[in-house]
Order: structure tokens, then sequence, then C-alpha cells
């Protein structure tokens, strides 16, 4: 007579927090400002405003944007300032850095605004296999944010977890 396997972490109450639920779902789009600096390092403020104000920004309706200049050339400190203006009625957000920066800032935006109190006294894996490219700052954040809640944390995955933390 066989056994009937049971699924006990099926029937568990630990819960998963899933970082990749959060990833950005838009589509992020690295711009770089050198195209609109005379021979790519020197910016005229004329031309530059002349450059800007006939590019087509609404390409980038609803996409993300990170700005940066791939040049070593000198800009006011208004110059980031300026490309935003153009961008902000269309793109769903922009920053001013890397692809990675990008993520930490709308991850940040993601995880200050969740209601941890489903958390509450419950046992929790902080899911750690990502198929898409969870900044590891974000799981210090996250560790963060639902520390007061949960009864206890593990990392990784159900059939391998690390336990990071068990309240008092």
């Amino acid at each position: 007579m066989e056994k009937e396997i049971i699924n006990k972490v099926a029937n568990s109450k630990l819960e998963v927090f899933d970082l990749e639920d959060y990833f950005p779902r838009e589509e992020i789009i690295v711009l770089d400002i050198s195209q609109w600096l005379f021979e790519g390092f020197i910016l005229k403020e004329k031309d530059f405003r002349e450059a800007l104000n006939n590019y087509n920004w609404s390409q980038y309706a609803g996409k993300g944007i990170t700005l940066f200049c791939s040049s070593d050339a000198i800009l006011p400190a208004w110059t980031f300032a300026l490309v935003t203006t153009y961008l902000q009625p269309f793109a769903k957000n922009i920053v001013h850095g890397s692809i990675e920066d990008y993520l930490l800032i709308s991850y940040k935006t993601t995880l200050d605004g969740l209601d941890y109190n489903i958390y509450m006294d419950k046992p929790l894996i902080l899911k750690g296999c990502a198929k898409k490219p969870v900044p590891q700052e974000i799981y210090t954040l996250a560790i963060q944010k639902i520390m007061p809640f949960a009864k206890s944390i593990m990392f990784g995955e159900a059939c391998s977890a690390v336990p990071l933390f068990k309240s008092k």
C-alpha cells in the first residue's frame, strides 16, 4: 500500500515575498544626451534647446527612461533637468543614471507603498531565485520592510531556505 504524498509547503501558512512581482513592467530606455551636444562634448545652450525642441519625445510614452551622458562633457547642473522637462509629459519615470539606478528607485518607490500587514505574525520566505535582474540592494531594503511584521523570514525557496530572522 502506497502512502499518499503530502505537500507540506502548500499546506503551511508560509507566505512568499517575491521581489520579481514588483519588477517594473514598463520598457526601460537608456537615453544618451551626448547626441544633442556639439561634437558630443560641448553644450551650446541655443543649439541644445533647439535640438530638444525638435526631438520626437512622444516615442517615450509610458516608458522608463534613464538619462546619462556617454562623453566626458562638463555640463551645467540644469542639463538633465531641462531634458526631463521634455520627457516628463510622456515617460512613466525618469532617472538620471543607469538601468540599475532606475530599478533601485522603482523598487524603493513600490516597496515604500506596500501594506505589509498581510504578513503580520506569519512565516515568510523572501524568494531568492530571480529570473529578472533584481538588485541586491533591494533584498536589503525588503528585509527591513517585512521584519516588523513577519513571525520569521527565510531566504530562497521553500525546499532549501536559509533562516534570516525569527521574532522574539
